[in-house]
Parts: C-alpha cells; structure tokens; sequence
C-alpha cells in the first residue's frame, strides 16, 4: 500500500489535519517536510498509520484516540498530550511534559525526555529509553512510566496510583514519592514494556520501582506537612 504523501510545504497545518481525519481506517499517511510545525496529527480518532518525516513542534499528536503516529525526529513540548488511545513513537528526543495528561495509549521516546514527562497523568503508558528531566510524573494519577535511563530532581512529585520505574539513576525523589519493592509482577511488566519499547538496554531485574506513599491524599491541619 502506497502512503498518501500530504507536504507540509504545500499545506497549511489544518488542511493536513483534515486530511488526515477524512483517510478511512487502515491507510497510511506520510507527513513530509514538517521542519518543526506545530499541532501536527491532533485529534484524530481514526485507526490510521501517520509518518512524520522529520521533526516536528509543539503537541504532536495530541487528542488522538486511534491513529499509530510515529516521528522520525525530535518533538516539542506536550507530544502525545491528553492522548486516548493509539501510539506516538518518537525517534528523537522529545521537550518538556511529553505526554502530559495522558488518559490511554502508548508514547515511546528513543532518546531523551524533557523536565515533567508524564506530568498530571491519568492513564496509559510512557516510554523513554534514555533519561527524563526534572519533576516528570509530578501529580500522576494512574498509568505506567518506564525510563531506560536517568530521572531528574524531584521524580514523581505529588505523585497517586501510577507507577514508575526507573533503570538507571534517580537525582532525588519529590513529595510523597517512594521506593517500593520490586517484585515478579513487576519485573513481568518490565519486560513487556521494555520489548514494547524496542529498549533493549534495560535490566528489568534491577529496575528501581517508585510508586506514593499516599501522606498527601488527606490534609490534615494537626501534622507538620509541606505543601
């Protein structure tokens, strides 16, 4: 099957992401010359194949609820942000608060994540084979983190039911983030996640699992608590 070939040299951002909306399920999309544009694939609900050839901006992705996106490339911030359903693969690096809000799906990163990857996130999965930056996972609600390398300051700040696990370093942990024991289920998941991802490097017997420790989900006006 031949791809439909739509240039973003020709196109203006929203005439690409009608046409792509209008595709019936089962094609294949090739996005060309993106050289950093914006907004690209968002919202789409169709189960579509989309190429983007080259990198890309801001909120790749965004809002989808079935379409398979992959970049061959770097991104901008908030790729894959409020993403439903389908995946958004990455090449490249990716910036600040790769897939932020996130409800369902899958986002895999092949280099590097930005500071707050996976901020406010309630639901799916994340994947970054290299290291993630500052404060990711602050206030994730529920869903899956698996970083193949190094997490910044304050990794899973404030952080409810998701769970996070990390293959390499982590520089500090924020609020309410722990250190939970690693058991069989979870290296189980591990291993589907890291072959999921294509991470070959990761060691999902030494991972380090960090989940809540559940002091913040109730104020309490007698105890010393920082906010």
């Amino acid at each position: 099957m031949e791809p439909v070939i739509l240039s973003c040299a020709e196109l203006s951002t929203r005439e690409i992401n009608m046409a792509l909306a209008t595709l019936p399920d089962g094609s294949w999309a090739r996005v060309t010359e993106p050289h950093g544009r914006h907004n690209l694939a968002v919202g789409l609900a169709n189960r579509i194949t989309i190429d983007i050839a080259g990198n890309a901006g801001y909120f790749i992705g965004a809002l989808g609820t079935g379409p398979d996106i992959v970049i061959d490339g770097f991104v901008g911030w908030s790729v894959g942000e409020n993403l439903m359903e389908g995946t958004v693969r990455v090449k490249g690096n990716a910036s600040e608060c790769a897939g932020a809000s996130g409800h369902g799906g899958t986002i895999i990163i092949e280099g590097n994540a930005s500071s707050r990857a996976g901020i406010s996130l309630k639901g799916g999965t994340i994947l970054v084979a290299g290291d993630v930056g500052h404060m990711s996972g602050f206030m994730a609600q529920a869903g899956t983190m698996l970083i193949g390398g190094d997490a910044g300051h304050a990794l899973g700040d404030s952080l409810y039911e998701a769970v996070i696990y990390v293959a390499g370093k982590v520089a500090s942990l924020g609020s309410d983030a722990r250190i939970k024991a690693l058991t069989d289920e979870d290296i189980r998941v591990v291993k589907e996640l890291a072959k999921l991802g294509g991470f070959d490097h990761i060691e999902p017997e030494n991972v380090t699992r960090i989940g809540s420790a559940r002091e913040l989900y109730n104020f309490d006006a007698l105890k010393d608590q920082k906010y």
